[in-house]
């Protein structure tokens, strides 16, 4: 690994905007908020409109709103827009219009009197946690138990994607001292979900509930199955969190947690990217496997 050089921060900040680090996600970062382009979002049918993409913040949601489903609950028939944030589909006047803050997933309910919108994910999965009576622990006890876990994992997981993600995976350099830094906090935190996993059957205790379904798709599916940042479970040693892996097995085989990760997903094998969902048939026949078998001439 190689270090850059000594840098001294100046008295004042200058966003240098032509001579920023060339990174992934580097031509959409900016240090102002707000639309940069008119764009009406799209409207389907259903009360419920979630506009995201299949990153673990987005797919927490479509797995608590398949789950929903699974469970009986049909007023969470839902339709999934694609929003594509590496060619700023967030910054569109509709979309900044439901989330001021222009990051994926944000949810308009009109089922309302007036609708509502929800956006931030932990908030989005408390929300259809109360609207259903679903995945939240009717005991006081237990469902501050859960929202525990829920607040953890919006809290903790800024070290994993903008913190290890960027600096392991993304970084135009690599920086020894940050990688260390940041290595050192998720194993810490993976520690911390495999002690609590030693004596509780799921997150917050023996009940499956939006705690789960907001740090499995992070901690999970991206550390324990290499699903993030250029898959890092060997540099991770993942393997010796016991407990951790044996329920990310178990939550990864979920008929509805399969559903929930191909929705919106716009990468990886082409049978498992549902790019928009407005039906549960939309998961036999609009893969993109589907539709590009169609679009080919036989």
């Amino acid at each position: 690994m190689t270090d850059t050089p000594e840098y001294t921060p100046p008295e004042v900040w200058v966003w240098e905007k032509d001579h920023s680090p060339k990174w992934r996600y580097g031509n959409i970062n900016r240090p102002i908020a707000g639309a940069t382009h008119e764009k009406e979002l799209a409207r389907g049918k259903h009360p419920l409109q979630l506009y995201s993409l299949g990153t673990p913040n987005g797919v927490k949601v479509t797995i608590m709103l398949e789950e929903l489903l699974a469970a009986g609950h049909s007023g969470a028939e839902y339709d999934a827009w694609l929003i594509r944030i590496g060619e700023g589909d967030q910054f569109g006047s509709g979309f900044v219009g439901v989330n001021p803050n222009s990051k994926i997933p944000a949810l308009m309910d009109y089922s309302e009197q007036t609708p509502r919108r929800v956006f931030e994910s932990g908030a989005i999965l408390l929300y259809l946690a109360d609207k259903f009576g679903a995945f939240l622990p009717k005991d006081r006890g237990k469902r501050t138990e859960a929202l525990n876990w829920l607040f953890w994992q919006m809290g903790s997981t800024p070290y994993v994607g903008g913190g290890f993600g960027h600096f392991y995976a993304y970084a135009p350099v690599k920086i020894k001292y940050a990688i260390d830094r940041y290595t050192m906090e998720l194993k810490r935190q993976l520690d911390v979900l495999d002690r609590q996993l030693a004596d509780n059957h799921f997150i917050a205790g023996d009940e499956y509930t939006i705690a789960d379904m907001a740090i499995w798709p992070w901690y999970g599916n991206g550390m324990l199955n290499g699903a993030s940042y250029n898959d890092p479970r060997k540099f991770l040693r993942t393997h010796k969190y016991k407990n951790l892996t044996r329920w990310t097995k178990e939550i990864g085989e979920r008929p509805a947690v399969k559903r929930g990760r191909m929705v919106n997903r716009a990468s990886g094998p082409l049978e498992e990217q549902l790019h928009e969902r407005h039906d549960a048939t939309d998961f036999a026949t609009e893969t993109q496997d589907k539709i590009t078998a169609r679009a080919t001439p036989s």
